[in-house]
């Protein structure tokens, strides 16, 4: 399959955003299809629709978790924007799925896979995404071959029972939630995660890089390939245009906790 994709070399500018600020909404202004370059190495792309087959999966994996039969951890409040308007609030809630890193801090020192695999009824959600991550495997293998070499090659190091696929660890669907600024401190220096979005009636939800002044347009079925241990970034307020208004992120992303692990 050839795709053709824009180059968009990214050049670093000044700003005071810190980790933890509010991601406030702002248009995006990356809304082709694009392979990212930084300083004349490509490090990431963005799709405005993946390839068929991609998209079924994610619909499967999307409806699969909207209905009952996915554990979540759910909570109730605003979808980005500061307002006390009841009205702008939304139902969020997150499922991770894959590896779980040691937490000593909560008591548990050890790794382990995350009990929604234990589940019988999610076992049709956890198949899809398995296959969503392969299939996103295969794409930055074809548009990306020296950062899938790369990837290959950093995973030798990581035990294939900790491993989502052959690329990533773990993985995480967030539905509504809007990320105040964060770097991904926990990945594998030099991976890449995938971010897949599904989006309905609804606008924001997109992912801002203060470092380059880009924030990339999410709308459905679109796929950003990006190092996101390299910079702080934020998700854009989620704003409702409708009462089933939703944008849901299907993440896959590899920790370096896993790394030499047995």
């Amino acid at each position: 399959m050839y795709f053709v994709m824009k180059r968009i070399d990214l050049k670093q500018i000044e700003h005071s955003i810190k980790v933890g600020d509010v991601c406030e909404y702002i248009e995006p202004n990356v809304t082709e299809d694009c392979i990212f370059y930084f300083e004349g190495e490509p490090i990431g792309f963005y799709m405005t629709k993946m390839p068929d087959k991609m998209c079924k999966l994610a619909d499967l994996a999307n409806a699969e978790l909207r209905s009952k039969n996915v554990p979540k951890s759910e909570m109730k409040r605003s979808s980005g924007l500061t307002s006390n308007d009841k009205s702008k609030e939304v139902l969020q809630y997150s499922t991770i799925i894959g590896s779980i890193p040691p937490k000593p801090h909560m008591k548990r020192p050890y790794a382990s896979v995350s009990s929604v695999h234990q589940v019988k009824t999610a076992q049709t959600f956890i198949k899809a995404m398995l296959m969503l991550a392969k299939e996103s495997e295969l794409l930055i293998r074809e548009i990306l071959p020296k950062q899938y070499e790369l990837q290959v090659e950093l995973f030798k190091k990581v035990n294939p029972k900790w491993r989502f696929g052959d690329l990533f660890t773990s993985s995480i669907s967030n539905y509504n939630i809007s990320a105040p600024f964060h770097r991904d401190n926990g990945n594998i220096v030099g991976a890449v995660n995938v971010i897949i979005c599904k989006k309905r009636n609804s606008k924001g939800g997109d992912l801002n890089i203060p470092d380059y002044g880009a924030t990339v347009g999410q709308q459905d079925n679109s796929i950003l390939v990006y190092p996101a241990w390299r910079n702080i970034h934020g998700v854009t307020p989620i704003l409702p245009t409708h009462a089933d208004g939703y944008r849901n992120s299907l993440v896959f992303y590899p920790l370096k906790a896993f790394t030499n692990l047995d």
